[in-house]
């Protein structure tokens, strides 16, 4: 959207977010002697602690309180991706706990209000280049490009701590042609590689989010297998580790000219009879009016 609509995209980062907002949980210590005076008394903790079970909601809602105010509403599709209306066009915050995403034609302007409104202390904030995990960066054609290239090299040096060894990069696919891992009589992992399996798939799933759609279906299928994989399974996350070795380098590139599907023949149907009967699209009524430029 940013591409589309010729605005900037920066990433930022606030520091000790947690700690800016206040517990609804009923916590003290017992002052000891670094404390002077007031050792021995019990002393009151109102700010959401790391480690405290409703810490994370705590600040979640602290910093919707302050996207509010400075006139943002959440998404109806995602209540964590946030708009605000400038006339021709929105901007748009999108938050990860303390990491945020903002597209604006002066994002400087939004920084400095959550620096000096609000205190908060910004950290890594510049055009974006690296968030979430995800390289972002622009090739020979000026395209926006986003890549987990770092990530990929974060979960080899986990492979490589695992088995000793980085995985193999002979595969051209993340997995074999007409597997089926559902069928694998392999013996049945032990637990500790019970729990090698499950950060392996964990990591391979957050990469999914990060943009290598090339994986997700043989991530997808190797999940099912979380309680009880067995050998041929972890085999088969290994394959998905030696592609992405491989192939770390592939890209999505956001290219945001309408492509021209005119020679495409579009087969006609007829809907007037369906199993679900006479149905109307159900929209919410205060959805946020279209604005920018068109996108398909």
């Amino acid at each position: 959207m940013a591409k589309l609509t010729q605005l900037a995209s920066w990433s930022t980062d606030i520091g000790n977010a947690y700690l800016e907002a206040y517990t609804d949980e009923k916590v003290y210590v017992i002052a000891g002697d670094e404390f002077g005076d007031q050792a021995g008394h019990s002393l009151i903790v109102v700010k959401a602690l790391y480690g405290l079970q409703s810490s994370g909601l705590r600040w979640w809602e602290r910093f919707s309180l302050v996207l509010n105010e400075l006139g943002f509403i959440p998404s109806k599709a995602e209540s964590d991706i946030w708009n605000r209306s400038r006339s021709n066009h929105y901007e748009y915050i999108a938050r990860y706990v303390d990491d945020l995403a903002i597209v604006s034609q002066n994002p400087q302007e939004i920084i400095d209000s959550l620096k000096n409104t609000y205190n908060f202390k910004m950290k890594g904030t510049g055009p974006i280049a690296y968030h979430l995990g995800a390289n972002f960066e622009r090739d020979q054609d000026g395209i926006l490009c986003m890549s987990p290239s770092k990530y990929i090299d974060r979960m080899i040096e986990f492979y490589l701590h695992l088995f000793g060894t980085k995985p193999k990069t002979i595969y051209s696919s993340p997995l074999e042609r007409g597997d089926h891992p559902e069928l694998d009589t392999s013996p049945e992992l032990d637990i500790e590689g019970i729990k090698v399996y499950q950060s392996m798939i964990g990591a391979a799933q957050w990469i999914v989010s990060l943009s290598r759609l090339d994986i997700a279906t043989a991530v997808m299928t190797l999940s099912s297998f979380r309680a009880a994989p067995r050998k041929g399974h972890l085999d088969r996350i290994k394959q998905v580790y030696g592609y992405l070795a491989k192939m770390r380098h592939a890209k999505l590139r956001f290219r945001i000219h309408l492509p021209d599907y005119s020679t495409i023949p579009i087969p006609e149907h007829n809907w007037a009879k369906t199993i679900y009967g006479e149905v109307k699209e159900l929209l919410p009524i205060d959805i946020s009016p279209p604005l920018g430029e068109e996108l398909s």
